[in-house]
């Protein structure tokens, strides 16, 4: 076993090998030439994993996106399909090989289920009458290694799945990664779940390793001391701000897919795009991803300062073997750090210039107070004004979605003015996302004679006053969440919040905060019965190697561990995670001396959230 690579943090690379070494298998067992037909959202998941010239050496003669509009295409005699295990995709494919019966044209069909094949699939390519016509197998891709502290399962479509359609296909999935993990690590030792879906994947992880019984697990290993799951619908507040870290505004303006960012020609400055892999091996990007958007343009025009410099001591060389010797070494570093940086610098400014043409001061003043809980009549009245002007509509819905989580619903009269102002602005179609929202209990409608005898603020304009104690004011009460010292340094941070400018401390980094502090739920009674879905801790025990159960001691009973306890804590979101929520969590163990490695089945943003869940998303 290799030691851990870079700082602490355990070699995930070995993922990427394994699922290539995988892939490779599977495409041998069709010799040959053969097309390859990849789903649109497994294009980005391959291309860590295996290049085109890896393929090709495969017998891979054309790539093919997925398309189940079309019927038929032409190619090679035998097809690959590399798909995620949905109903329609089985469909389209059926009607790709019945297409292909209808003009006599026959080929040798695979598919390949990642990451594993479901009964539902198999029944309707039954249905179809197709079964007999193709083979089947499963890539095992679990995590896909982003960066040395980043590993995700590029399932967005789980916190729609799991947490609106009540779908518990991909807790499996979830559970088999962490199994996967754990035969590459070594066995977690601690195991904290906060939320439903996170007790329901520690109960199957449990189980598939005593039913596995891995004999050949070196349980000596224990690369991660602890693992911390959290479901998203613990914290729905979080995702919907608007992330201010230069890394979380690179997503929310450009996407970032897989890691990978692509800056078109007014970034770049030229005709053709540029695709860059952000990750901690730019050195440019490393120094400055963590930072706040407002300390990230100084940083980069003093290191551009620098790097002419350099350019420049070019011509204090006096010797041609020193200019030699430059060139050769120095000065093709020199180009693509250039180069990076001015992409770097483009994308500044194309964020600078959005920020001041949208209003985005008083939209983020209006944001911060939500989260306060102050100038409810004020806020609401904005809202409005943004329906009114038919403003981004997602812009104005993640504010009416704080506006229901920070006060626990929005009362009646507000709801059906708000919901009817947005249906009228933005089409009658929303009304699915409103009842989706309402489902996930992101927005919802208070109960009448629900408020409290005291009101917090009473809105006028014929609007009832929102007056219940919500349960997000007595989290941001008992866990600090607001700060309540204004002049927080954003230069050289000292707290969490300075990912949100020093007004909000992520809920779910705190939690995390808590658990490692207190090692545990124990004293966090008032914070956990606040919370969905409950909480669970378990201390795994020593397991026999030959038995795959808990080693006991004299008295009967499991016997404790006894092996110091890694530093390195694996915290795994349910249901997708920010980049902010990275961001704080790398702060958070620079700050007490942990190592914390994040892991998620999808990174996330606002904008990706509610699209997720709406039923005609902006385009």
């Amino acid at each position: 076993m290799a030691a851990p690579s870079v700082k602490g943090f355990p070699d995930f690379q070995r993922f990427k090998i394994l699922a290539k070494d995988e892939l490779t298998s599977l495409l041998d067992q069709s010799p040959g030439k053969k097309d390859l037909v990849i789903d649109g959202d497994l294009m980005k998941p391959l291309d860590r994993i295996a290049s085109v010239s890896l393929l090709k050496q495969r017998g891979v003669d054309k790539i093919f996106k997925f398309d189940g509009t079309l019927k038929s295409m032409h190619g090679c005699e035998q097809r690959v399909y590399l798909v995620r295990p949905r109903m329609t995709t089985m469909k389209a494919i059926a009607d790709h090989i019945n297409s292909d019966k209808n003009i006599n044209f026959m080929r040798k069909y695979s598919i390949i289920f990642v990451p594993r094949k479901l009964h539902t699939c198999l029944s309707v390519l039954e249905y179809e009458g197709v079964m007999g016509y193709v083979t089947l197998h499963e890539l095992h891709l679990d995590f896909v290694p982003l960066d040395k502290d980043i590993l995700s399962l590029e399932l967005p479509e789980f916190l729609k799945s799991f947490y609106l359609e009540n779908d518990q296909t991909w807790i499996h999935s979830v559970a088999r990664s962490l199994v996967r993990l754990q035969a590459l690590t070594g066995e977690i030792g601690h195991v904290h779940s906060i939320g439903k879906g996170a007790k329901m994947v520690n109960d199957l992880m449990n189980y598939i390793m005593k039913r596995d019984n891995n004999s050949d697990q070196d349980f000596s290993r224990h690369e991660i001391g602890s693992l911390i799951l959290i479901d998203r619908d613990v914290d729905y507040v979080t995702p919907l701000c608007s992330q201010l870290t230069y890394e979380g505004l690179l997503d929310e303006t450009f996407g970032i897919k897989c890691g990978t960012i692509e800056f078109g020609p007014e970034v770049t400055g030229k005709q053709q795009s540029a695709k860059l892999l952000l990750n901690s091996d730019d050195a440019i990007f490393e120094d400055v991803r963590n930072r706040h958007f407002s300390n990230v343009l100084g940083y980069l025009s003093s290191k551009a300062k620098l790097l002419q410099q350099d350019f420049d001591k070019r011509h204090g060389l006096k010797s041609v073997g020193d200019m030699k010797d430059f060139v050769a070494n120095e000065l093709r570093r020199l180009k693509e750090q250039k180069s990076v940086l001015a992409n770097h610098i483009g994308a500044c400014e194309q964020i600078l210039g959005k920020k001041t043409k949208g209003g985005f001061e008083e939209y983020l003043q209006a944001e911060h107070s939500l989260l306060e809980g102050t100038s409810l009549r004020e806020n609401v009245t904005y809202i409005e004004e943004l329906l009114f002007k038919q403003d981004n509509m997602l812009k104005t819905l993640k504010l009416i979605c704080l506006l229901s989580l920070t006060q626990d619903g929005i009362s009646p009269q507000t709801y059906k003015s708000l919901k009817t102002q947005y249906l009228q602005s933005h089409g009658f179609e929303q009304l699915v996302t409103f009842s989706n929202l309402k489902s996930l209990g992101i927005v919802t409608e208070q109960e009448t004679g629900s408020q409290a005898s005291t009101p917090l603020n009473k809105v006028t304009s014929g609007m009832a006053a929102m007056t219940r104690r919500s349960t997000f004011k007595t989290l941001c009460k008992k866990l600090s969440l607001i700060p309540k010292s204004e002049d927080i340094d954003l230069k050289t941070p000292t707290d969490m919040s300075y990912v949100y400018s020093g007004a909000y401390t992520p809920l779910s980094c705190k939690l995390v905060e808590q658990v490692i502090t207190r090692g545990g739920f124990t004293g966090m009674e008032e914070i956990t019965k606040c919370l969905p879905g409950g909480v669970h801790s378990e201390n795994h025990v020593k397991r026999s190697k030959d038995q795959g159960t808990p080693l006991k001691d004299k008295t009967g009973k499991s016997a404790r561990q006894d092996r110091p306890v890694s530093k390195v804590v694996l915290v795994y979101f349910l249901g997708g995670c920010t980049y902010s929520e990275i961001t704080a969590l790398r702060f958070l163990g620079r700050l007490k001396g942990y190592v914390f490695v994040i892991a998620t089945t999808a990174i996330i943003n606002s904008s990706t959230m509610l699209e997720s869940v709406m039923e005609k998303p902006p385009i």
